[in-house]
């Protein structure tokens, strides 16, 4: 069997593939002025709360400090997070999202309904119920490998 013919990386291939053309459609979509990565800090925070240091995020999105301190950059300029010292370490930043990023956030979703309306009339729920645990282990099992 080739490389291509295994079963892992024809999995990791469609990932990728589902990536690409999940990001793309996002950012067509996405109100002007707000980039996918600028998009997905604002998920993480609606979805998860509270305040992270950028190092923090940057871990979590897997990217260098630079390029989320530019992303957060962009986002604290639009008024979408706020970027403060911590209070037990001066020397340490952290990040929360305002009510205008959860507007922001909203109306990514909004943007983003006619696309996922179509998506989920072209499967059904169990189809994605199916995929879920599979894919939940290979994130679980990629995040504690990393």
């Amino acid at each position: 069997m080739s490389a291509k013919d295994r079963p892992d990386v024809q999995v990791f291939t469609e990932i990728g593939i589902i990536d690409q053309l999940a990001r793309t459609q996002l950012e067509r979509v996405l109100p002007p002025g707000l980039s996918e990565a600028q998009f997905t800090v604002l998920n993480h925070f609606a979805r998860r709360g509270g305040m992270e240091s950028p190092a923090q995020l940057a871990s979590a999105f897997q990217v260098t400090r630079g390029a989320m301190t530019n992303t957060l950059q962009r986002l604290e300029a639009r008024g979408f997070v706020t970027v403060a010292g911590d209070p037990a370490d001066g020397r340490r930043k952290l990040v929360s999202i305002t009510p205008a990023g959860l507007a922001a956030h909203e109306a990514g979703l909004i943007a983003m309904r006619p696309y996922l309306e179509r998506l989920r009339a072209a499967f059904a729920d169990a189809d994605f119920a199916a995929a879920l645990p599979f894919l939940r282990a290979l994130r679980a099992w990629l995040d504690d490998n990393r």
